[in-house]
């Protein structure tokens, strides 16, 4: 079943997804749609597949591996005290990690909350122009790791 994740991931593959940041070995880390946090970002495996019970051994501790490097990248990028690692599936059920930079200055009724309990409805969505200097801060972050494409 084809789902939004898979739409991006081609998306991606064709230069045509205007959030992707780059290309790493297991897949594609683009910017989240909304940026009530910034920096949000995710990690959509290339294949991609259902969960990562799907992958083999190999692929699997790829993806964990450099999920946790973009969580590194978003650390240098940002002012963030630290990252939260989100995999749901649930609505959309094609892998994706979601990578959640979390702040010190955040409202006190959400700081120590799961990000879902923001508004996501009134968040600010994604605007390249603005957005720009923090994508390519990752970007540079893991190509110099030696993992980005």
């Amino acid at each position: 079943m084809p789902t939004l994740i898979h739409q991006r991931v081609r998306d991606c593959r064709a230069g045509e997804y205007p959030k992707t940041i780059c290309r790493l070995s297991s897949g594609w880390v683009v910017l989240g749609d909304v940026q009530f946090l910034p920096g949000y970002s995710l990690l959509l495996p290339d294949p991609v597949v259902a969960d990562p019970n799907q992958m083999d051994e190999a692929t699997r501790k790829t993806f964990f591996y450099e999920m946790s490097l973009l969580g590194d990248a978003i650390l240098s990028a940002t002012d963030a005290v630290r990252v939260n690692y989100e995999i749901l599936g649930n609505q959309e059920p094609a892998l994706h990690a979601h990578v959640f930079p979390r702040f010190e200055d955040e409202p006190e009724e959400l700081r120590l909350k799961p990000v879902w309990f923001y508004d996501w409805e009134a968040a600010r969505p994604f605007d390249p122009e603005r957005d720009r200097p923090i994508m390519e801060a990752i970007r540079e972050y893991l190509l110099a790791s030696g993992n980005a494409e």
